[in-house]
């Protein structure tokens, strides 16, 4: 069912041909890295497998199993229902029901909601996003504050913060260099308290404590952020560190682990390459628009090609039109003119939740419109 759902021959026969397509005016240049990584494929399977071994039970699941709208609907058209949908709710489950767990995890409270019903459960957690929850635990029980980069709305990030306070530590979420400056500025001591806890209220932990909670260090990351960024934050934090405490006591006040996703680096490192190796015009992006580590990999392309991050193939809509949204942005927009005149090399990836089928569709589109 899985080959036959998300299989595409055309993307088999461009990676055998050296991850190139060459057809008439177009020439299409594919990431050697992209779509479905390990965490993602093995949670869909394990959703159609949960499907096949409990036919006559209500199979629910937390809330989109993965990023990937066309994936969501495939699992809700085989009868799998959604609790964020309208009409579910959590306290009408019961002991008859299974439930599944998203990829990206689900938090303590609402893990201790279904503990409560007794449903029958199905786990699909990544095991990078398990690695993370791992060392935010170490961290918490080592009397430190976990700095988690990542999105505060993302449900990955509100599952690792959970785990912290789960094991009696505190969090603080930083999205970006500009929020990471006002910690690390707080740290050396050139702050507001009243005005970083307004900051940050709705991505700390309960009754957190800046001149507390900022003393000793662990650094984590959701694990779909853009590598070099969580890289970079690290080394902002660890210098704050240093300038407030010195060299020698830096040991005892500030640990990073490595959390950054394996498949999340290939799939950048791969774009990177591609743009640095082949001559392409522009870039093309898939993957569902609240999808993170797909809007990474447009973040990286569109700093030196122009750009177009779309949902699914339907946004190709034709050599004039297309639908995307622009990076940095919250909202889809429509575009004319976005396909050169002339033979055109468009380079391609797609995000860790889009499967083979829709990139083999878009390539198809984009051959019909350079006839």
């Amino acid at each position: 069912m899985l080959a036959d759902n998300y299989h595409s021959a055309i993307v088999e026969k461009i990676k055998a041909e050296d991850f190139t397509y060459r057809g008439g005016r177009l020439t299409v240049f594919l990431a050697r890295e992209f779509g479905f990584c390990y965490g993602v494929d093995r949670a869909v399977d394990y959703a159609y497998q949960t499907r096949e071994r409990f036919p006559d039970k209500n199979v629910f699941l937390t809330g989109e199993i993965i990023h990937n709208p066309h994936v969501n609907d495939k699992l809700r058209g085989m009868g799998i229902r959604f609790l964020t949908d309208a009409g579910e709710s959590i306290d009408r489950l019961s002991a008859a029901d299974v439930v599944i767990l998203p990829a990206f995890g689900v938090t303590v409270a609402m893990l201790e909601q279904l503990d409560r019903r007794s449903c029958t459960l199905i786990d699909t957690t990544c095991g990078s996003v398990l690695n993370v929850w791992k060392n935010v635990r170490r961290y918490a029980e080592g009397g430190y504050t976990s700095i988690i980069h990542g999105k505060m709305w993302h449900e990955e990030t509100q599952a690792t913060a959970s785990h912290a306070v789960q094991f009696g530590g505190h969090y603080l979420v930083v999205f970006d260099h500009a929020e990471t400056a006002v910690v690390c500025d707080y740290i050396r001591e050139r702050g507001s308290r009243d005005a970083f806890l307004e900051r940050f209220a709705k991505a700390s932990s309960p009754g957190f404590d800046p001149d507390r909670d900022l003393e000793h260090i662990g650094l984590a990351n959701q694990t779909t952020m853009l590598m070099t960024e969580s890289l970079e934050i690290g080394e902002q934090i660890r210098q704050s560190m240093e300038d407030r405490y010195g060299a020698a006591g830096l040991s005892e006040r500030y640990q990073a682990f490595d959390t950054i996703c394996s498949a999340t680096q290939d799939r950048q490192d791969a774009v990177v390459a591609l743009l640095r190796d082949q001559p392409v015009d522009l870039m093309i992006v898939i993957g569902g628009y609240n999808s993170s580590n797909t809007a990474n990999l447009a973040r990286i392309c569109a700093a030196s090609r122009p750009t177009f991050h779309i949902a699914d193939p339907d946004c190709l809509m034709s050599a004039e039109t297309i639908r995307h949204r622009p990076v940095g942005e919250k909202a889809e927009t429509t575009s004319t003119g976005w396909l050169p005149a002339g033979p055109v090399r468009i380079g391609l990836t797609s995000g860790a939740s889009t499967p083979d089928n829709l990139v083999g569709a878009a390539i198809a589109r984009l051959e019909a419109f350079c006839q």
